[in-house]
């Protein structure tokens, strides 16, 4: 992210800023400017700017009788723009200039403007085209026939008073002289914004806070550089984004062996989170890659809710499953997993704890549960050794080196293709870990019994299964209640 940086000195080239023309010996040294004005004519008004504040760090100026400027031959014009602390110095100051050809008349002329801070620069100092004297440093913009535009982009300026002075001059055998009988008309545009152009296609415009000073940046993507994310000298080509898209869809196809397995198994309720955690986990990659592979079905930000929600849930039906406990408590612990993670989810997406609060709280309700039931069995519990050898030792060993990986290894540089391997590894362990289904008893409930008339009729289990004569029924078949 591009930090705001401190500009001590403003001379030099800024953003967007073209060099000036040179002369027509192409010499590349400043070329004096002849000036014959008398000092009585060297005091210039100074034309102010309305303000139109429109968000943060987003205010237009607006020059009076504008935005089209006249410039003289014998004077320049001087505008002030006026920029008010905090307020104004967490964005990017922007001034763009464009010549109106037609008003040259077919004379070479090129139109100097001269931005500096706090000291208009006089006829006295403009000694050279590089808009700066042994006392004042200001930034410098050219437009003329062959180049009429020109932009000047300054992030984090100065607050206070910064002063444009417009000048018409002609170029000349001899170097720049100033123009006779031609008035050269530019259109003027200054304004304040957050973030250069939005930060593009590659960046996103944030809104940050440091040590109580509020200020706009670019977060850049896909390798993508630069104050408005323009530098790419390190970005991702489209096969590498289409590359990291595809790892990070595709890879939550594992999900289908468990959900497979659950629903085998009738553990509808845990398949039902696995097709859940799966669908938006697809979808929420495909939407959050950074460039122009992109496609999102819904908004983003639902889209991360239910994924990273989908995923917790997952591994909380999956311990709690484990656990084996009564059907309505089992239900009510999904119940209420569901509110807090959704709850928990809320307060900070992207927790490390939010990870393992749940998972921890479920293998200790997991534990509790076989510790009483190995109690109450005076064996171990699950008894079989072929259960911890081929199913819970290697899924419990696949969750933790999951959890290890987007804990300590995962980063913005690897994240493509190691949260690709957490979706393998988290499927994974859920397939090794989900328990068989239970067993029905074998014992049998006791038979109904029919009362009447104050006798309670004792059902002989033979004669209701046809193996005894009803006509030789015994007398002891009828008990007095």
């Amino acid at each position: 992210m591009n930090m705001p940086h401190s500009f001590g000195s403003a001379g030099g080239m800024v953003l967007g800023d073209s060099p000036p023309p040179t002369s027509p010996n192409s010499t590349k040294r400043p070329l004096p400017i002849s000036s014959t004005m008398p000092a009585t004519e060297r005091c210039w008004p100074i034309r102010p700017t309305l303000r139109n504040e429109l968000d943060t760090f987003s205010v237009h100026f607006y020059i009076f009788f504008g935005p089209n400027v006249s410039v003289p031959p014998d004077r320049p014009a001087v505008f002030v723009i006026n920029l008010l602390p905090v307020l104004d110095s967490g964005g990017v100051l922007n001034l763009e200039l464009r010549l109106n050809v037609s008003s040259l008349c077919g004379e070479n002329v090129t139109v100097f403007g001269c931005l500096n801070h706090e000291v208009p620069l006089t006829s006295s100092d403009n000694a050279s085209v590089t808009c700066e004297t042994e006392s004042l440093a200001g930034f410098l913009l050219s437009v003329n026939a062959t180049a009429s535009l020109s932009r000047l982009r300054i992030p984090y300026p100065q607050t206070g008073s910064w002063y444009l002075s417009l000048r018409s001059l002609c170029a000349t055998e001899h170097g720049f002289e100033p123009c006779t009988n031609v008035t050269a008309e530019v259109y003027l545009r200054v304004y304040l914004s957050p973030c250069i152009n939005d930060c593009g296609i590659y960046g996103q415009c944030k809104l940050l806070r440091t040590n109580n000073y509020l200020y706009a940046a670019c977060e850049c993507k896909a390798g993508w550089n630069g104050w408005g994310c323009t530098d790419n000298a390190e970005a991702f080509t489209y096969g590498f984004q289409l590359l990291s898209t595809l790892l990070l869809c595709l890879s939550n196809v594992m999900f289908v062996p468990p959900v497979a397995i659950a629903v085998r198994s009738h553990y509808l309720l845990e398949a039902a989170v696995y097709i859940f955690t799966m669908f938006f986990s697809t979808f929420y990659h495909a939407c959050d890659q950074p460039g122009i592979v992109v496609f999102c079905i819904m908004d983003y930000d639902v889209l991360q809710f239910c994924d990273f929600l989908g995923s917790l849930m997952s591994v909380w039906v999956t311990v709690i499953a484990m656990a084996r406990l009564q059907p309505v408590v089992k239900q009510v612990l999904y119940l209420l997993g569901a509110m807090l993670l959704s709850m928990a989810l809320q307060m900070d997406r992207h927790g490390l704890w939010n990870l393992l609060g749940p998972s921890l709280f479920a293998l200790g309700i997991m534990a509790i549960a076989w510790t009483a039931r190995s109690i109450r069995r005076r064996h171990c519990y699950p008894p079989t050794w072929k259960r911890w050898a081929f199913y819970l030792c290697p899924g419990a060993l696949i969750a933790v080196a999951a959890v290890l990986l987007y804990a300590f290894v995962e980063t913005e540089e690897n994240y493509f293709y190691i949260h690709s391997i957490w979706h393998l590894l988290i499927a994974g362990s859920v397939g090794f870990l989900l328990p068989p289904r239970a067993k029905p008893s074998g014992r049998l409930g006791p038979l109904p019994r029919r009362k009447g008339c104050g006798y309670q009729l004792c059902v002989n289990e033979q004669e209701e299964l046809g193996l005894v004569d009803p006509a030789v029924a015994s007398i002891n078949s009828i008990c007095t209640s």
